[in-house]
């Protein structure tokens, strides 16, 4: 998914401003320099949570008017025209939408930058980086097999027991053998499928854009109970490269004590018996549900399309706390020793305490929306991203960055921590204003190291590649990719 709705954590603007300065970059010729901060500038930005790689080019346009253009490797940001006009008084330069302020001395520049006014420190250079091209890397083995099913497949495989189960924009859920990618049974739903499955001992779970919460017979594939969510008539946007609500998340259902408890796309929570289908209570919020949910004590937390995330009351629906996260919430939230961890549109990671609601920290991902989910294994946190293209390892006590390592493409799904490795997928687009690859990627745990990467070809659409989260079945990671199939790589 996408994308940018603010950057580096930085104030909004609105999105047609900014599409229409990228689609003018480098349109008009700059007049000679007649003010001490044109030029390059080049140095680097001191967020609390890591230290980037920054720089700036100052230009004037044939007004005399001063504009500036980012350049930012850690975001995939290169020479990128920003709106706005540069403020000069004395030696002060100033850049209201980018919270830029700061004093020219010579040949250096020195201020403070962003929403949390970090530390910015650059010097005169003649040229900035350019964009690298991906590097040679081992691709390992490639996939042992490939199956192909039915439309798109944004959703992520739920496995157990040596069968992936998985759901296509085809309208039809699919159990397949993990050993061999041959089917062993098909569900036909008969609209599209956009969220994992929630697996128990003899039955699955899963939410169809028919406006139903499906319960089917895990051995058999049968259907077994249907609970209207009521948001048949909700309409979706995927991937288009100029339209950015981007929308092609649905929720896993979440099983606990005998309870479903399932979002639905008009906004509301439901709680729903996990044996009959009925209706226990339904809660609302203001906006889409398009993420699960996560549970802590006598608490159920979600996130929504509002901005805010919410906790209620597991036995009643009442709510409990809700938390504004200044952009909108895809993500299923992650809860680990008090703290429920989740990602929005705009601010990036965001650490809240369970029992209230109130923010401990934030992370910025410098601009890129965040539409990974999260997961917590020996006390740190590891999440994917979207156009920053990099897998993150984070101290969940302060949100610090352990490593951040580039993918080379938009990483939305949960990556796939074992012993000594991070397994990630990435997806690719094309047009787009930065460039993704799509590809399996294999990340040394410890150090971040892309250690391996099979390049997944470009398709025909706008999307390709993995949208979805990976899944382990012994030795085999199973991935599903937009173009519509399932795979089984080998760990080793």
């Amino acid at each position: 998914m996408v994308i940018f709705r603010v950057l580096c954590d930085w104030p909004q603007f609105p999105r047609a401003a900014f599409m229409l300065a990228f689609a003018l970059h480098a349109s008009t010729a700059v007049s000679a320099a007649t003010d001490p901060v044109e030029g390059k500038w080049w140095g680097s930005v001191i967020a609390p949570h890591e230290t980037v790689d920054f720089g700036l080019e100052f230009k004037a346009d044939e007004k005399g008017e001063v504009h500036v253009a980012i350049t930012q490797p850690g975001a995939n940001y290169f020479g990128m025209e920003y709106p706005g006009v540069v403020h000069r008084e004395g030696r002060q330069v100033t850049l209201t939408e980018l919270n830029l302020k700061a004093k020219l001395t010579g040949n250096e520049l020195k201020g403070t930058f962003g929403r949390v006014n970090a530390p910015i420190e650059l010097k005169r250079v003649e040229a900035l980086p350019q964009p690298p091209a991906i590097p040679a890397l081992p691709s390992g083995s490639g996939p042992r097999w490939q199956t192909r099913l039915s439309g798109q497949v944004f959703a992520s495989p739920a496995v157990a027991d040596g069968i992936a189960y998985v759901g296509t924009t085809g309208g039809v859920f699919n159990a397949v053998k993990t050993r061999d990618g041959s089917f062993v049974w098909t569900f036909s739903a008969g609209r599209p499928i956009f969220g994992a499955a929630r697996l128990t001992e003899d039955a699955v779970y899963f939410a169809c854009d028919n406006g139903y919460l499906f319960k089917l017979e895990r051995a058999t594939g049968k259907e077994l109970w249907r609970y209207d969510l009521g948001d048949e008539r909700v309409s979706r946007i995927i991937g288009h490269p100029q339209v950015y609500d981007w929308d092609w998340h649905s929720p896993r259902p979440l099983v606990a004590d005998g309870v479903l408890y399932v979002g639905s796309g008009d906004g509301s929570l439901h709680a729903v018996d996990a044996t009959t289908g009925a209706r226990r209570w339904r809660a609302d919020t203001g906006g889409r549900i398009r993420g699960g949910a996560a549970i802590e004590g006598d608490r159920v937390v979600v996130g929504s399309a509002d901005k805010f995330v919410y906790a209620f009351d597991r036995a009643s629906g009442r709510e409990l706390w809700k938390h504004d996260t200044e952009a909108e919430v895809e993500d299923e939230p992650v809860i680990a020793d008090g703290k429920v961890y989740i990602g929005n549109r705009g601010i990036g990671m965001i650490a809240l305490s369970a029992a209230t609601g109130e923010r401990a920290w934030q992370t910025t991902f410098w601009g890129s929306w965040l539409e990974s989910t999260a997961t917590v294994n020996d006390s740190v946190l590891y999440v994917g991203s979207s156009d920053l293209g990099r897998v993150s390892a984070l101290d969940p006590k302060d949100g610090r960055v352990l490593w951040r390592t580039d993918v080379f493409g938009w990483t939305f799904g949960t990556p796939l921590v074992t012993a000594d490795r991070v397994y990630a997928g990435a997806a690719g687009g094309t047009p787009y204003f930065i460039p993704h690859a799509a590809g399996f990627c294999v990340l040394d745990r410890a150090t971040g190291k892309l250690l391996q990467r099979w390049p997944l070809a470009e398709s025909a659409g706008h999307q390709w590649g993995i949208a979805g989260s990976l899944a382990l079945a012994g030795d085999t990671v199973v991935a599903t990719t937009i173009d519509g199939s399932i795979y089984g790589f080998p760990t080793t």
